[in-house]
């Protein structure tokens, strides 16, 4: 009765809009995250030549940055649901930007392997703290869209990326690209302090958009869940293998995408721009498209099972074509094919992320999503040195490719094996949780 009194109040526009503004902020944060732990993957090349890494190596610095990022997703995820969401997204900005900075002094392998752990473990709070604020701010029925909002931010930092590093590279070298993007963070950070209240709290929030958000919450949970206990339900583990087995692809696109062009398309640092804007280009409509299409299906049919997975579904077949890479020479084929299934990731990750507020009550989302996050990271850590080794004894990506394009139907099998219906949550230490 609730929502369909809200859905009544939206059609007569009286509810406003000031959670899309903090839904603006997670999405110029999640921006920031992308652009600087890519800078790495684009400065590739011109690292390779001044630090004196060979490809294992590089994976071995990709790995430091994914054990820390895990740590950080387990700790962060935690904190998430404890501390106050404007303080602990600020700090973890603040951190992961002087960590940015800090890449301007390191001269070593060991040296980048140091502050690309601080970076990952600092831009590790951003998901979960995102995913917790979304909770917080949005009903049941906008949280996909919303989320792929937001997420959009991975893709548009994809795309800012590679069309400002290479040219300020060039310009003012490597050191001073580095510091230049750590700076961006700090100017969200006194932004984000200005605006962020509760929405109980904030004088922005009229009552009608209150009642809005807070329509389809019925969420009675006043004791702490432990990690351990959280680990006995099926709906966490659903979570958990689709971030293991989905993660490493998106991981892989991020850091070596760039070295793919690089190698196996003999495009050079002055000319990545062009098609990596492409591919993220794709890639940021995805995940608005999928998040969308989940909402959509969701204010029709009020089913979130059937919602989140047919979207998931058709994510998953978008991926497949990357598998047929290593038949085709054309570079734009190439090119299309990945940010088809960029694009096919991101729907599926928004999807995949709002399947955790869906079944599980407010405060627990961070927990569930950093313990989740810790899986996909694992997954990206073993597969890492997969491609390390891979491609140090073979030069050959194909075989890469084909593993990222069945990832996402195996990871849906398991995830309707283990949440079949996706209902919300009988937390067993007290009683029921519906919302």
């Amino acid at each position: 009765m609730k929502v369909v009194e809200a859905n009544r109040v939206a059609d007569k526009t009286l509810v406003g809009r000031y959670r899309w503004t903090i839904c603006a902020m997670i999405f110029f944060a999640t921006t920031i995250n992308y652009m600087d732990r890519q800078m790495l993957g684009l400065l590739a090349p011109l690292l390779q030549k001044d630090i004196g890494w060979n490809q294992v190596q590089y994976a071995q610095t990709v790995m430091v940055f994914t054990v820390t990022y895990a740590i950080g997703l387990a700790t962060f995820g935690r904190i998430a649901d404890r501390v106050s969401t404007k303080v602990v997204y600020g700090s973890a900005m603040a951190m992961w930007s002087i960590a940015a900075m800090l890449h301007a002094v390191a001269a070593t392998v060991p040296g980048f392997a140091a502050v690309r752990g601080l970076l990952g473990f600092g831009e590790a709070a951003n998901f979960p703290v995102a995913i917790r604020t979304t909770a917080i701010w949005f009903p049941k029925k906008e949280r996909a869209l919303a989320t792929g909002f937001w997420n959009m931010g991975a893709t548009i930092g994809g795309i800012v990326a590679p069309a400002f590093v290479p040219i300020a590279a060039v310009m003012w070298g490597w050191r001073a690209t580095f510091v230049a993007g750590g700076a961006a963070g700090f100017i969200w950070l006194a932004v984000w302090m200005l605006v962020y209240r509760p929405p109980a709290q904030h004088p922005s929030v009229s009552k009608g958009e209150l009642d809005y958000i807070n329509s389809d919450r019925e969420e009675v949970v006043e004791q702490s869940v432990s990690w351990l206990s959280v680990l006995k339900y099926r709906e966490t583990w659903a979570f958990v293998f689709g971030k293991l087995l989905t993660d490493p692809v998106w991981w892989f696109y991020l850091f070596w995408l760039p070295k793919w062009l690089n190698e196996s398309r003999h495009i050079d640092i002055g000319n990545l721009g062009l098609p990596l804007i492409v591919i993220y280009t794709m890639a940021s409509v995805g995940s608005v498209a999928g998040g969308w299409l989940s909402s959509r299906l969701m204010g029709r049919t009020n089913k979130p099972n059937f919602a989140r997975k047919l979207a998931m579904g058709i994510c998953a077949v978008c991926v497949l074509p990357i598998a047929t890479l290593s038949h085709f020479q054309s570079l734009w084929f190439a090119v299309f094919a990945v940010g088809l299934a960029a694009a096919a990731h991101q729907g599926w990750s928004a999807n995949l992320v709002t399947m955790v507020g869906d079944v599980f009550p407010r405060r627990l989302v961070g927990t569930v999503v950093g313990i989740g996050g810790v899986a996909g990271m694992v997954g990206s850590f073993l597969y890492s040195g997969v491609i390390g080794e891979t491609l140090q004894r073979t030069g050959q990506y194909w075989a890469l490719f084909a593993v990222g394009a069945s990832a996402y139907l195996v990871a849906l099998g398991i995830i309707h094996l283990l949440m079949p219906r996706m209902t919300p949550v009988k937390l067993r230490e007290q009683g029921t949780v519906s919302g």
